[in-house]
């Protein structure tokens, strides 16, 4: 009895441990194995937990009511909950989505900043840059129409302006070295220009001196006293005239391919070796344009061709003087005429001598004349001209002396010598006309009526007569060599 009553105390010493440890009844469990009391124990234990239940049960009559409301809150708690949680659960989701999309707008916004300022920077930097390229083109655009001289001035300004702000862009490096290539190449074209431009007033020359000489000839006409004043505009020209015969020699050329060639020679540091160029030639020109036409004393158009292309050349020349900015010099352009005019009377002393047409030689003297006159308005020397002149007169003297001799000739050749028998008035008037005999004639005239002379008289003073007119011929126009 005392055992079992022991054992009972053991019993609830156990459930005791074990009701009060929660966690660590390892050494319960070993001590009631040990003792092999696990059989009894276990009885023990549920009558302890059949006693619980019975309390529990109690406990629930007790409090029944309050625990089903308990249970019923509880439960609407566990919805509520429930529907919390999902509600948190999307909540969060949303808050997921949205943090992941502001996230990711975070990111475009920060690469949209940095393109934004990679754009400014590029603006920026384009705004510097682009008036290189509008300078640039504006250049190619000044070559391309041959406008060298601005296209220079361009080429400054992208060299000194524009460049120095973009020196860091490797275009930049490219276009400053070609400059020098754009300058060279500049330097060429206005070189070449300069040969297109001697070219065509070699070729343009004669008609040059054509008009100058009209523009003399018509000056003469309305006023013989314009002679010898130094005149580079024409005088107003009558109604009917082209536009071309109204412009003056010098506006009949354009010489800006000078003007510009001198003004980029200028530029480039060039301007003796531009000088050097046009003056020699000019000189080379002047030796072919001074050579005359081979058949020249054969007709009188040769001699024109000859005078005016002489003229048209040294009147470009004195325009060149006066508006070249020292292209060439009085000393060079004097040179050159005195050069000139040595082989000018020369040329038309030698073929004039081979004329024997007096016809051709008062129009060869027409045409010294006022190809005389028209040098005299542009300043040139023309003294040994009028020299040559009178040279002409001699030889026209000579040739009407060699043809009148052979009309008395051929006279005499048919004279019979015997006078000259009239039978009417009018015969007798008629011979009194063709030779104005003052000697003794008869108050009153018995026809048939002899005259002391045969035919050869009248015939010979009519010849006279005309070798002295024609012989006064040449003098016609010669009192303006009085204004020398």
């Amino acid at each position: 009895m005392e055992k079992s009553s022991s054992l009972n105390s053991q019993h609830d010493l156990y459930l005791q441990e074990i009701e009060g440890i929660d966690d660590y009844w390892g050494p319960t469990f070993r001590a009631i194995f040990d003792n092999e009391e696990h059989g009894e124990f276990k009885k023990k234990l549920q009558e302890r937990i059949k006693q619980h239940d019975k309390d529990i049960e109690r406990l629930c009559n007790v409090y029944y009511q309050g625990f089903i409301e308990s249970v019923r809150e509880l439960l609407e708690v566990r919805s509520h909950s429930n529907k919390l949680n999902n509600q948190v659960v999307g909540l969060d989701k949303q808050l997921h989505l949205a943090a992941s999309n502001i996230t990711k707008s975070g990111s475009e916004l920060l690469q949209a900043r940095k393109v934004q300022s990679n754009i400014a920077v590029v603006i920026a930097q384009l705004n510097l840059c682009l008036p290189v390229f509008l300078t640039y083109f504006k250049l190619q655009k000044q070559i391309a129409e041959k406008r060298y001289y601005p296209a220079l001035k361009t080429l400054e300004e992208l060299e000194h302006l524009h460049l120095p702000h973009v020196s860091n862009y490797r275009f930049s490096r490219q276009l400053q070295e070609n400059i020098p290539k754009y300058r060279e190449k500049i330097g060429e074209a206005s070189m070449s220009d300069l040969k297109d431009f001697l070219e065509n007033i070699r070729k343009f020359s004669p008609r040059i001196g054509e008009v100058a000489m009209r523009h003399t000839s018509e000056q003469l006409a309305s006023d013989p006293t314009v002679i010898g004043r130094k005149k580079k505009r024409n005088a107003a020209l009558p109604p009917g005239h082209s536009n071309e015969e109204d412009l003056s020699a010098q506006e009949l050329i354009d010489f800006s391919p000078i003007y510009r060639g001198l003004h980029i020679a200028h530029i480039l540091g060039r301007s003796p070796t531009f000088e050097s160029y046009y003056r020699a030639e000019r000189t080379k020109q002047a030796r072919l344009v001074l050579q005359p036409p081979t058949n020249m004393h054969e007709s009188e158009e040769s001699y024109k061709a000859y005078i005016h292309a002489v003229l048209g050349f040294f009147i470009l020349e004195d325009h060149v003087l006066n508006t070249g900015k020292g292209l060439i010099t009085r000393a060079f352009l004097d040179d050159m005429w005195s050069m000139a005019l040595s082989k000018i009377v020369t040329a038309l002393q030698t073929h004039s001598a081979y004329c024997t047409d007096a016809t051709l030689i008062l129009k060869i003297k027409d045409l010294i004349m006022l190809f005389c006159a028209t040098l005299k308005n542009y300043g040139y020397t023309i003294k040994p001209l009028w020299e040559l002149v009178r040279e002409l007169r001699d030889h026209y003297t000579e040739v009407l002396m060699q043809r009148w001799v052979q009309v008395f000739r051929e006279i005499l050749s048919k004279e019979d010598f015997q006078p000259i028998k009239v039978y009417d008035q009018e015969e007798f008037d008629n011979i009194l006309l063709s030779f104005p005999w003052d000697g003794d004639l008869p108050d009153v005239v018995t026809f048939p009526y002899s005259f002391p002379f045969s035919s050869m008289v009248p015939k010979v003073y009519q010849q006279v007569k005309e070798f002295i007119y024609a012989c006064l011929k040449f003098s016609e126009d010669l009192n303006l060599s009085r204004s020398r």
